[in-house]
Parts: C-alpha cells; sequence; structure tokens
C-alpha cells in the first residue's frame, strides 16, 4: 500500500532519495518497488516500546533525510524520526502525536476511507487532491521467476498456471471454505491446468486440506517459498483466487488476473486495486464484522459464496 505514495513522492520532487525504515520481511516487497533506494530493518517486535533500541536506530540516521513520512499511527513509530533529529516530521494526528511529529495532519477516514489514499495524502500538501491513480505495482524480474520455479521443481510454460492463496493470518473469519477452493482447482485441473497452493507455514493445514478434496492434484507449497519467492510465482501465475491478504494485495500490484474473495472484512478499504481484480462478497446484514472468527458461528459469508461465482468471475477475466 505504500507504493503509490512512493511513486508520488518521485513525481513532485527531483530525483529524491527514498529509503524505507520497515520490518525485515519486507525486504522482497520493498526489492520490487523501484523507487526504493535502501531497506532498513525494523528489528523491534509490534508492541514493543524499546525506547534504547529506538535511539540507537535513530542516532546514525541525523543529517541524512529532509524528511520522515510516519505511516502507523502509534507514538512510539514516530520516535526514531525525532530521535535521528530529521526536520520534517509528517504523519496524521494520533495518540497525542505533537511534538515528536512537526507537520502533523488531521485525518478524515470519510474523505479518505481507503489505506491507500491515506498514506497517499501524506505525501501531499494539506488538502490536495489525491491523483486518480493509486494502484500499486510490484516489478517483476525474469531471472528471478526463472530461478525460484527451478528452485522448486515448477514449469510455468507447460500449462496454464492457477494459484490459490488459501490462507489468511487475520484468522478463520477470512478464510473461504477448502472444499470451495478445492472445487475450483478441480475445474481447472480438468481443463490441464496447474494449480499451486501458496501460503505459510501456518497455512500447511489449510493448503493440505484443500489438496486433498482436490484429489491430491495440487502442487502444495506451504511453508516452501519465502515472501520473494512467493512474489515470484504469483507473477507466473495466469489466474489467482485468493483471500483476503497479503498474497492477495502481491497478486493485484503485479497486474494478474485476480478474483479476491472477502467475508469479515471490507473491500471498500483494503481492495484490491487492479484493472484486472473481481472482488466477490455477499454483503451480508452481519458483514464486514472486522472479527478473526464469526460471532454468530454460521460464516455465511463465506460458506455461502459458491464456488460458481468465483469460476464466473474468472471466466470474465480471462475472456
Amino acid at each position: 500500500m505504500i507504493e503509490p505514495l512512493l511513486a508520488l513522492l518521485k513525481q513532485r520532487r527531483p530525483a529524491p532519495a527514498i529509503d524505507v525504515l520497515a520490518p525485515a520481511w519486507s525486504r522482497p516487497l520493498l526489492a520490487r518497488m523501484a523507487q526504493v533506494r535502501h531497506a532498513i530493518d525494523l528489528p523491534i517486535g509490534h508492541g514493543a516500546l524499546a525506547l534504547a533500541e529506538r535511539w540507537r536506530l535513530g542516532r546514525p540516521l541525523r543529517g541524512q533525510y529532509r524528511q520522515a513520512i510516519v505511516l502507523p499511527g502509534s507514538w512510539k513509530s514516530a520516535l526514531i524520526p525525532l530521535f535521528a533529529r530529521i526536520r520534517t516530521r509528517t504523519g496524521f494526528v494520533r495518540e497525542l502525536r505533537y511534538g515528536v511529529l512537526n507537520d502533523t495532519r488531521r485525518l478524515d477516514k470519510r474523505a479518505l476511507p481507503m489505506t491507500v489514499q491515506r498514506f497517499a495524502a501524506l505525501g501531499l500538501d494539506p488538502g490536495a487532491p489525491l491523483p486518480t491513480d493509486l494502484r500499486p505495482r510490484l516489478q517483476c524480474d525474469p531471472a528471478a521467476m526463472a530461478g525460484t520455479l527451478a528452485a522448486l521443481g515448477l514449469d510455468g510454460r507447460a500449462q496454464r498456471v492457477l494459484v490459490l492463496c488459501v490462507g489468511a493470518e487475520y484468522g478463520p473469519a477470512k478464510r473461504w471454505p477448502a472444499q470451495h477452493f478445492a472445487a475450483v482447482a478441480r475445474h481447472y485441473r480438468a481443463q490441464g491446468w496447474q494449480v499451486w497452493l501458496l501460503g505459510s507455514a501456518k497455512d500447511a493445514p489449510a493448503t493440505a486440506a484443500v489438496n486433498a478434496a482436490a484429489d491430491d492434484g495440487c502442487v502444495d507449497l506451504a511453508g516452501r517459498t519465502n515472501l520473494g519467492q512467493a512474489c515470484d510465482l504469483i507473477a507466473a501465475a495466469d489466474l489467482v483466487v485468493s483471500n483476503d491478504s497479503g498474497l492477495m494485495h502481491v497478486a493485484a500490484a503485479l497486474g494478474r488476473p485476480l478474483v479476491a474473495v472477502y467475508g469479515s472484512s471490507d473491500p471498500g478499504f483494503t481492495p484490491p486495486l487492479s484493472d484486472r481484480a473481481r472482488v466477490l462478497s455477499l454483503d451480508l446484514p452481519c458483514s464486514p464484522c472486522f472479527e478473526r472468527e464469526c460471532p454468530l458461528g454460521h460464516l455465511r459469508c463465506l460458506n455461502d459464496l459458491a464456488p460458481a461465482q468465483v469460476l464466473a468471475a474468472a471466466a470474465e477475466l480471462l475472456a
């Protein structure tokens, strides 16, 4: 979601050097953003104050930057730019961040309903209109893709490839049922496609359930790839079907044909921003509830979203 902000900064200022301070796991994504000069690892866990560590990280950055744009909303996330003595420290007013930030903005959630809009707005003067195109874009390195395919013993050329992203870190209320994913897999397998199942090691039970329901006809890659390799595999796909997850946004940013399935979350807040994406949501009266598990116990928002609906959306995309 930060890539449109970076593109906007590059457009507004002649050849600025942009470095990004972020958790180390995000490096493969930052490496695929053309605007990023350096990624600086943030070795502090979510929620930790770690005041001394933030001081240690901020001091070597002194004198290197004119502006820091602080995207997280917490008070402690603004400390490193303060310790680095960066002249302009921009961010939304939250958690009484006066002083640690000196270029504060008020967030109008109705005017800026989407995360990508909120990030991009911090790269503009207050009140300036947003660009009409805020689609994130990631680069694909063909050599890296070929290396990933070879390392995993895959061939993305002999057959068309369907990638299923069956996990969702947030919880079960974001996960389309395994039998529904399996029905989609069987449909494309019958047409001669390969089906790759992507996810982290935590998603292995979910991918195993999909593969079993699909008569073991899929390539189960859960836990076998790092984030960079997952990006390469998605870039090689002819079609991606995904829950609302990080990999869904990767598929959109790589411009792959994408069907995105939404349950407890709101597609209006963090939609896949791509002309080649289709969002499916039943828009039930109880959704979006934003819960990790269905508070009513029926999970109709996902159980009742039939594989036929996904197949119809995919057929429209592929046509």
